[in-house]
């Protein structure tokens, strides 16, 4: 509601709806960029779509090169390209490579491409060599996918896990309060979207730049507030603008010059004088 009155405050100020819709993104990526910061940033998206590229063409050139491979499947992961990561990184596991990073990252493909049976089990591995990789991240990324698949029992205990290690996580603590609401333990749920909103408020400034979609999926009344506040003053300076003479119909139905815009004539200017 607070981006279509912007919208039709921008059109009457600017007269075009495209230009307004142009500056309406414009106005909201800077906004975002100088408070909450949660869309994310067009700078980092274009470096690591670049690095891609590159990565790409390192494989084709040498398609033994390990290193670029797994960062090209780390990439891949980021972007939900769960699929081409799994075909990225598998030639690195069956070249030999068995550390915890490699079978952590093609567990999470697997998982993401929908193959739970090898995802898990390449998790499984990971936590034999690491149990606390990543402070728990194993865990994270179980209890995700699981929720994801309907495995809601398997998700709690594994976000359950996960929580116990990461005490701070917002993210953990959303979605255990989401796979508990599913278990039909409302008042559990409740609680941990609760205690998710606590941990945000009370975690230092980085850490909630991270966490705050989570926190406002916790609770989402915050962002809801903050969209009504900007809608009234948006309202507000709507109806200030007849007052200014800033609509359309301040010049009269025909607008500053008559009804087709044109500008007085000789003749109607020597009937004026002559008056």
């Amino acid at each position: 509601m607070s981006k279509w009155i912007l919208w039709v405050l921008l059109t009457l100020l600017t007269g075009s709806p495209f230009l307004s819709l142009g500056l309406i993104v414009l106005i909201i990526f800077v906004a975002d960029r100088f408070t909450w910061q949660v869309l994310p940033s067009p700078v980092r998206l274009f470096k690591r779509f670049q690095r891609a590229g590159e990565l790409a063409g390192t494989i084709l050139t040498n398609p033994h090169e390990r290193r670029a491979r797994h960062e090209l499947a780390d990439i891949r992961v980021e972007q939900r390209r769960y699929a081409e990561a799994v075909d990225i990184l598998k030639p690195n596991l069956e070249a030999g490579d068995e550390d915890v990073d490699t079978l952590y990252l093609l567990g999470v493909a697997y998982l993401g491409a929908g193959d739970a049976q090898r995802g898990e089990l390449l998790l499984d591995e990971a936590a034999k060599l690491d149990p606390d990789h990543k402070l728990g991240g194993i865990d994270l990324e179980r209890g995700r996918f699981r929720l994801k698949r309907g495995d809601v029992a398997g998700a709690v205990e594994a976000l359950e896990r996960y929580c116990r290690v990461r005490h701070g996580t917002v993210e953990g603590r959303y979605l255990l309060a989401k796979a508990l609401s599913q278990a039909g333990r409302s008042a559990e749920a409740k609680q941990m979207r609760d205690l998710a909103w606590n941990e945000y408020v009370a975690a230092p400034r980085f850490q909630r730049r991270r966490e705050r979609k989570w926190a406002w999926r916790a609770r989402p009344s915050r962002p809801l507030m903050y969209a009504a506040a900007v809608a009234l003053v948006l309202g507000l300076l709507a109806s200030m603008l007849p007052r200014f003479g800033m609509t359309p119909d301040a010049y009269g139905p025909g607008g500053r010059y008559g009804a087709y815009g044109e500008p007085p004539s000789a003749s109607g200017m020597e009937e004026y004088l002559g008056e």
